[in-house]
């Protein structure tokens, strides 16, 4: 018979913790092997649970803190530690954007083997907490039971499996699909959004209306979306997973009634086996059918399925970055690729002759054309359509030749059919926004072909995670 069991996860006695590595994880070194820690401080000293092991390099978590480094703080959110969301709690917020500039340094050397100037200096954040503009829940029907409430509990030894099906509204565990924390107060964005949440908890609950299990796919509530706009807006979608409509209308209702602040009120049903509602159609049951957002003195139209920077001071210190790598004197014809809703090219528009944005998504052009007309702006035109094949030699003779390129791609970077066209447009400046400095790296080496970096300057969207934005700004090589 094969023995099914698990294999027990080995530990790791007492290392430090002696240098950050990427992706929020620590470094600590034993008998010549590298250990990648997660919850760990530079200068801790740690019991490791190892996850994984290779010959030369490990994984692992902290099991037990024997002695904290100097730079750990006391996190402030009771979530810590089980939630995904704000892992670097324990670090002080200097040190966590000293952290990220390193990291972005050590990319742009070690994987995109560029020769690079001096990095600018990384642009903080004024506020670290209660930045977000946009926070997504789930109703779920296992709540996620943490180490001490389990012990609260006195199940006998082994009947942990029978833990209680309670339901759950909050984010879920990384790791636990099926299963959500409850969150009763959350840090990252600003009221009234705990206590919108707070209160449809409660009302749902005593209404008995059923949560959704993932697993079987059946239940009533499913997702709660909230946006709270700096210029006063405020956005609920409520997503229901089953069409019970005098269900839904007295949650509608609540909402309608007990936070007359909510400037537009939608609910959406969806069915599908996943959470995604860019396929799906929200309804709105009262207020205004968009939010307003501003960026400086531009206004944004904000719809339920619209993509928004979600930390909205800090994305105008990112646009006036990139415009001020941009270089504009009102002379150029400026190509805005990967433009999602036009918040960049509409940004930079005032110091551009043209701009050119081309997104993929036909929803995303549908808002940016909107925001065009919303701002009266005239020199600005946004084209929906794949990029590496939008862009061809009949689009430059229609638009003209960018001066500059402004490219701002998902996580997983350009696609190199793109980086070709640009190396064949041979524009005299690009800038580069990303979200992800390591395939940013890869795609910079790629265009050193034709081009050199000639300022970097990272930006940090995100406190308290390990996510860093990064502008780049590149010139053409004088042949």
């Amino acid at each position: 018979m094969v023995n099914m069991r698990r294999k027990k996860l080995p530990v790791m006695f007492e290392l430090e913790v002696v240098a950050y590595a990427a992706g929020g994880k620590s470094i600590a070194k034993k008998d010549g092997k590298v250990i990648f820690i997660e919850g760990a401080v530079p200068g801790d000293v740690v019991d490791v649970k190892i996850i994984k092991n290779k010959k030369d390099w490990a994984e692992g978590i902290v099991q037990h803190l024997h002695r904290p480094s100097q730079d750990r703080v006391v996190p402030f959110c009771k979530h810590f530690g089980v939630c995904g969301g704000c892992k670097w709690q324990m670090l002080p917020y200097e040190k966590q954007a000293m952290y990220k500039q390193e990291e972005v340094e050590q990319h742009l050397k070690r994987i995109g083997k560029l020769a690079i100037p001096p990095i600018q200096e990384i642009a903080s954040a004024s506020e670290t907490r209660f930045y977000r503009n946009k926070l997504e829940f789930t109703f779920s029907s296992k709540k996620y039971f943490t180490t001490e409430e389990i012990v609260a509990l006195q199940l006998p030894e082994g009947e942990r499996l029978g833990l209680p099906s309670i339901p759950a509204l909050g984010f879920h565990v990384p790791g636990a699909f099926d299963k959500v924390i409850d969150i009763d107060e959350c840090f990252l964005q600003p009221a009234p959004s705990n206590e919108i949440r707070n209160a449809l908890r409660k009302f749902v609950l005593q209404k008995g209306f059923s949560y959704y299990d993932i697993r079987n796919h059946v239940g009533l509530m499913r997702n709660l979306m909230i946006r709270s706009c700096t210029a006063g807006d405020l956005m609920v979608n409520v997503v229901f997973g089953e069409e019970e409509m005098s269900s839904i209308n007295e949650v509608m209702e609540f909402l309608k009634t007990t936070f007359p602040q909510i400037t537009s009120l939608y609910y959406t049903i969806n069915k599908k086996f996943n959470d995604s509602i860019f396929d799906q159609t929200p309804i709105l049951y009262n207020g205004n059918a968009y939010a307003i957002e501003k960026l400086g003195a531009l206004k944004f139209k904000i719809s339920p399925k619209s993509f928004f920077q979600t930390n909205t001071k800090q994305a105008e210190t990112l646009y006036q970055i990139t415009k001020d790598f941009a270089a504009l004197t009102g002379n150029e014809v400026v190509y805005d690729l990967y433009c999602g809703t036009g918040s960049i090219g509409i940004f930079v528009s005032d110091k551009a002759k043209k701009v050119i944005g081309v997104e993929l998504i036909d929803e995303a052009i549908q808002d940016a054309n909107e925001n065009v007309a919303l701002n009266g702006i005239s020199n600005a035109l946004f084209y929906a359509g794949d990029v590496s094949s939008v862009c061809n030699d009949d689009f430059f003779i229609q638009h003209g030749r960018p001066d500059v390129i402004i490219t701002d791609p998902p996580r997983a970077g350009m696609h190199e059919k793109l980086i070709d066209q640009i190396l064949r447009m041979e524009a005299p400046l690009v800038v580069y926004v990303s979200c992800n400095p390591a395939t940013q790296a890869r795609d910079l080496n790629l265009l050193a072909e034709k081009y050199e970096v000639t300022a970097v300057k990272p930006v940090d969207m995100f406190p308290h995670t390990h996510h860093i934005e990064n502008v780049v700004q590149m010139k053409l090589k004088i042949h």
